[in-house]
């Protein structure tokens, strides 16, 4: 069966597990039947496995309720996973309309934002994450007049925002540095490899963090209030994996998220403008407050 007939299945057993319902070998199996997939016992064991041993999403048989699911504990990025999921299903829905005819276009219309610049080193830099190997490149920040060369021990691509960054360390820091690939201008994949320090994890880093800015502990309470009809698209779209309903009626929904408040997280507060309140931290409140306050007097 083809790898988009495989991702496919992985899709369905993890949507059916996620949910901790606990179901059992023969629900699953009766849920794969119903979405086109006819399989043998076997091969749907071998799935699991897969899903295991090719993403570490550690999906578990508990005796007593007689059912699976994914241990939270050793799983870590269950979110990203399902993200890639998502992306991998609509590539091969897109790929196969595609394969009826060119007219499918004519249905179909992508945002058009510009060319991401930098795409093309993703390849090399995969090649770089999976085999250790160093990486040097040269780069121009947003608010530099020159370009900088870097020699990294790449750790980590991640996605913000249709936008891609490598994530390692340099040399001269001690800690991890993020770099934008649309403002990396060359880029050399090492024969010299290095040694990865199991005990640094990235994705840890970013595990209660929206966006790039991230800080080990700094996470805390973070409760907002929105419309209520601002709050069916905060329902169906959470922000974040720590997302709990607090109250959803009539007049509002308020929702509790255990976040770092950075940068990126208030642009977002921004971005819903009237449709919501920060009800705490007072001092994000207050943030909030004194840039709206300093977005009107732009307009007086």
């Amino acid at each position: 069966m083809s790898k988009h007939g495989a991702i496919r299945r992985y899709s369905l057993i993890i949507e059916k597990i996620a949910n901790r319902q606990y179901p059992s070998f023969s629900i699953i199996k009766d849920f794969l039947f119903d979405h086109g997939f006819e399989l043998s016992d076997r091969t749907i064991q071998r799935d699991i496995e897969q899903i295991r041993f090719d993403f570490g999403i550690e999906i578990k048989y508990d005796k007593e309720i007689r059912g699976y699911y994914i241990d939270d504990e050793e799983t870590f990025g269950v979110e990203g996973f399902i993200r890639f999921l998502e992306i991998a299903n609509t590539a091969a829905l897109l790929t196969d309309t595609l394969r009826d005819g060119k007219e499918a276009l004519n249905y179909i219309d992508f945002e058009s934002a510009g060319e991401l610049k930098g795409l093309k080193f993703l390849k090399q830099l995969l090649h770089a994450l999976k085999n250790n190997r160093l990486i040097s490149f040269t780069y121009k920040r947003f608010d530099a007049d020159k370009e900088n060369t870097y020699l990294m021990q790449p750790y980590l691509l991640k996605e913000y925002q249709s936008r891609w960054y490598i994530i390692g360390l340099i040399d001269k820091y001690n800690d991890f540095r993020t770099f934008g690939i649309d403002r990396i201008f060359s880029l050399t994949v090492k024969e010299e490899t290095f040694k990865r320090d199991p005990a640094l994890t990235p994705k840890s880093l970013f595990r209660n963090t929206i966006g790039l800015t991230y800080a080990p502990n700094g996470y805390e309470e973070v409760i907002l209030s929105f419309t209520a009809f601002q709050g069916n698209y905060i329902k169906t779209l959470p922000w974040h994996h720590t997302q709990q309903i607090l109250i959803d009626n009539q007049q509002e929904l308020r929702i509790k998220l255990n976040i770092v408040p950075n940068f990126e997280f208030k642009q977002k507060i921004l971005m819903h403008g009237e449709t919501v309140t920060v009800i705490q931290p007072q001092w994000l409140a207050n943030d909030i407050q004194q840039s709206l306050q300093n977005t009107l007097k732009k307009y007086k």
